[in-house]
């Protein structure tokens, strides 16, 4: 395919971008509803709440401990779904590659995205591909729109937080900021972490039993700080977090004590942050626990009357303001 790296002629509607399109894309992500042939696509009738999302994904390197921007991209578009109470069953892909990218390591990353959509039970059935000039790009950029289906009547959402819910996350929180640092050789270091990018629908799907469960999200950019952040903006409450509580891996916390991080900013993309009724708490903590993503869950604090501030209670009995975040410590994590 013209030498082995990407030419304007791949995005030119010719013979290199059908080649392209079929012997990379459709070669991998084939499924029954894929059509290359068609502008667009007619989905089966599905029961329940249609819900739809979208995103961009420009993560730096491409490839890293863990993962791909190709599987990011599954697992950010899918897990949006899922915390919605969704299940996700279909994916669009916008695909934006610069000039002179390696068609090998396209292929890589095509056939992770492949690899991941088919864990999480989702088919691609449309997309694009545009080609942009040499130095006008950062490699490649990914954009997906996610369509999933919710069960009719389920309410979820920050309107439904009350003063006394607790606030739970499945797991420790930094792993995939920390592990995409790490994975770009800089400062110095090196480390074995990988990046906790995972399907969250079965973490999801564990909770929707519980009348008592209000709300619930995936800490991306701006990481756990950030989810309690809009907490607090749309409910007018105070969201007091345990700092012991919080699970942080030892290698995150030593990387972040070396440059100044703070785990509580850093993206994860295999994490969900709950909030569920306080009698319901340890019910919803036992769920996640019984799940492999769910081991090291924990119940990190709640939510109470007074000014709408995220507070941490720290390990020597002290308070912190948690402050909204203003500089992006890690560009193009996700």
């Amino acid at each position: 395919m013209n030498d082995g790296y990407i030419s304007l002629a791949h995005g030119n509607g010719g013979h290199y971008m059908r080649e392209l399109i079929e012997k990379l894309f459709v070669r991998h992500l084939a499924n029954p509803l894929l059509n290359v042939d068609t502008d667009a696509v007619a989905l089966p009738e599905m029961e329940g709440d249609l819900m739809v999302t979208t995103d961009g994904f420009t993560v730096q390197p491409l490839e890293f401990p863990g993962g791909t921007i190709g599987s990011l991209a599954v697992y950010g578009t899918v897990n949006d779904l899922a915390v919605t109470g969704a299940v996700p069953h279909y994916l669009t892909l916008g695909t934006f590659i610069e000039e002179g990218f390696e068609i090998a390591q396209l292929e890589r990353i095509v056939i992770s995205l492949a690899e991941a959509a088919r864990a999480s039970n989702v088919a691609v059935v449309a997309g694009d591909t545009k080609v942009v000039r040499r130095g006008e790009g950062g490699g490649l950029y990914l954009s997906t729109t996610g369509i999933g289906v919710r069960p009719r009547h389920l309410q979820l959402g920050p309107e439904r937080i009350r003063p006394g819910d607790a606030v739970l996350v499945s797991g420790p929180v930094g792993d995939h900021g920390i592990a995409v640092m790490l994975a770009r050789e800089q400062f110095g270091l090196q480390g074995e972490l990988r990046s906790d990018a995972a399907n969250v629908l079965p973490l999801t799907q564990a909770l929707l039993g519980l009348n008592g469960l209000r709300f619930m999200r995936d800490p991306t950019r701006g990481g756990l700080a950030t989810v309690i952040h809009e907490i607090c903006r749309s409910t007018k409450l105070q969201v007091r977090l345990n700092q012991p509580a919080i699970p942080v891996r030892e290698q995150v916390t030593a990387v972040c004590e070396m440059l100044g991080y703070d785990a509580m900013y850093l993206a994860c993309e295999g994490r969900v942050v709950a909030v569920v009724e306080a009698a319901q708490a340890r019910d919803a903590l036992t769920r996640w626990q019984a799940l492999p993503q769910g081991c090291d869950a924990a119940i990190i604090g709640n939510l109470c009357e007074g000014q709408a501030h995220a507070v941490l209670e720290t390990e020597l009995g002290g308070h912190r303001m948690l402050e909204e975040l203003e500089d992006d410590p890690l560009p193009r994590i996700c």
